[in-house]
Formats: structure tokens, C-alpha cells, sequence
């Protein structure tokens, strides 16, 4: 009989993981054992055990072999902090998004105990569209103008998206610059001249849209637009149970979902 995976969902309460509670629940090869959410009493309807705070969640952590993290930047700080330890040799996959400095910094020296795998977006095309991303860059250059759109439901508290900043990410990369440093986000008033190199960012947020992101290359005479449309969220669930499989039971390092998917 193969081995039973089991897992910890951080974040168990929220969209993404009453969802990955559920994909888990229907999987023969993975088990919950907990989760760490904002509702202890939905427990009942994820179909397992769940706290509050990390604090007490320590047993199912020692016991896991994958941990996925879809919750806020402030519960997966307290989760590294009082459980970095415990973590040591446990797969940790991460789809929390709106990190700061302080936050990727404790990322990145977990991954130096643990098997790490960080992404913006867990879905397959969306990964795809990150290399076709840079790729594009590369190829057309900063006389192509580049600018990304992103939409999301309106309670999406942070913008813009990760997957948008991912995007742009990739674009910075094809044309071997940083994004920090031709970053900007939205325009008003009068901000003059577009200056060569920029990358624009733009939010739309509104009802119960589940993800869109389009990145348009735009010349003098022709525009090259990529994009990616969600169509149920479940799609994000599936990519990070399938990356939680191919994580567990990894050398500590940092790993990507272009790892998961052989892109390179």
C-alpha cells in the first residue's frame, strides 16, 4: 500500500482551504491531520480537528509531511516563528501572498531546514503564462511598452495580486533589470511621459471574479497580449496538492512550481 501523505492546512477556514480540505478529504493518498484557522468551530465542516492560533497546533506539525499555507502574512509569522523547529524535514508549501521584507526573510531561512515551494498561483496555466512572460520580454524589449491588468472579487484585500507581481517579476527578469526598479502602480493626475522600461500595474477589484491577469506588450504598430482567465477557484487548490505530492519528503531548499512542472 503507498504511503499516506498527510497534511496540515494553515489558513484551514478560508476559501482556499475549506477547498483543499476538501480535495484532501477526496484524495486516497493524503490525510488531514489538522488545521490553524479563524473559525475553530468549522472544524465539523472541513473534516478535521482546527485551532485558532499556531500555538497549539505543534503535535499535528511534528507529525506532518506537508504543511500548505494559504492564510495571512501575520498568522504564517507566528507560525515560522513558534514552529520553524518543528518544521525541520516537513514540506512547507506557501500560496499566502502580500508578504513584506521581514516575511520573506523568515521564508527563506526555513527553506534552509525544510523543502520550501513558494508561488503566487498554484494554477498550471498561470505558470505557464509566468514563462511565456519572460520569454516575451526578452524577445520584444523595452521598445514594447509593458503593461499588466488584474482583476479579482472584492475581497481580496491586497493589490496588487501576487500572480500580477509575479508577472512582472518575469517580465523584469527577460530584460534582466528589477522590477523595483520600473515598478509603478496606477497613474493619476498628470505623471508625464511614460518613461522607457516601466512596467504598469493596474487593480480592478469587483463581485465574485476569481482571477484574471493579462500582460500586454505594446509597440508603435501592434500589441502582444498574454493573459489568463480562472474559472473556479478549485483549480488553485489542485495545483497546490499536486506540488504539496511532488514536495514532501525533499532535500530543504527553495523550489518553485516551474520545479513541479519541469518548466526550467
Amino acid at each position: 500500500m503507498a504511503e499516506i501523505t498527510r497534511v496540515v492546512l494553515s489558513g484551514a477556514t478560508g476559501r482556499m482551504g475549506t477547498t483543499l480540505a476538501r480535495l484532501v478529504g477526496e484524495d486516497d493518498g493524503m490525510s488531514l491531520a489538522g488545521g490553524i484557522g479563524r473559525i475553530p468551530e468549522a472544524g465539523c465542516d472541513i473534516g478535521c480537528p482546527v485551532v485558532a492560533t499556531p500555538e497549539t497546533a505543534g503535535e499535528w506539525i511534528r507529525q506532518a509531511d506537508v504543511v500548505i499555507d494559504f492564510s495571512s502574512p501575520e498568522l504564517l509569522a507566528r507560525l515560522l516563528e513558534m514552529h520553524g523547529e518543528a518544521l525541520a524535514g516537513v514540506a512547507l508549501v506557501i500560496g499566502t501572498t502580500g508578504l513584506g521584507a521581514d516575511d520573506q526573510r523568515r521564508i527563506d531561512e526555513q527553506a534552509r531546514r525544510s523543502p520550501v515551494l513558494q508561488a503566487a498561483n498554484f494554477s498550471v496555466g498561470v505558470n505557464v503564462l509566468l514563462a511565456l512572460a519572460e520569454k516575451a520580454a526578452a524577445a520584444l524589449g523595452t521598445e514594447y511598452d509593458v503593461e499588466i491588468v488584474e482583476a479579482h472579487h472584492r475581497r481580496k484585500v491586497d493589490a496588487p495580486s501576487g500572480t500580477a507581481l509575479a508577472l512582472g517579476e518575469s517580465v523584469a527578469a527577460g530584460r534582466s533589470v528589477a522590477l523595483a526598479d520600473v515598478r509603478v502602480d496606477g497613474r493619476s493626475g498628470r505623471p508625464g511621459e511614460r518613461p522607457v522600461g516601466e512596467v504598469g500595474f493596474h487593480s480592478v477589484r469587483g463581485g465574485d471574479i476569481v482571477g484574471e491577469h493579462e500582460v500586454m506588450f505594446i509597440g508603435e504598430r501592434e500589441r502582444v497580449t498574454l493573459g489568463h482567465v480562472a474559472q473556479d477557484r478549485a483549480l488553485f487548490a489542485e495545483g497546490a496538492l499536486r506540488a504539496a505530492k511532488w514536495l514532501a519528503g525533499r532535500e530543504p531548499g527553495a523550489y518553485s512550481m516551474r520545479d513541479v512542472l519541469g518548466l526550467g
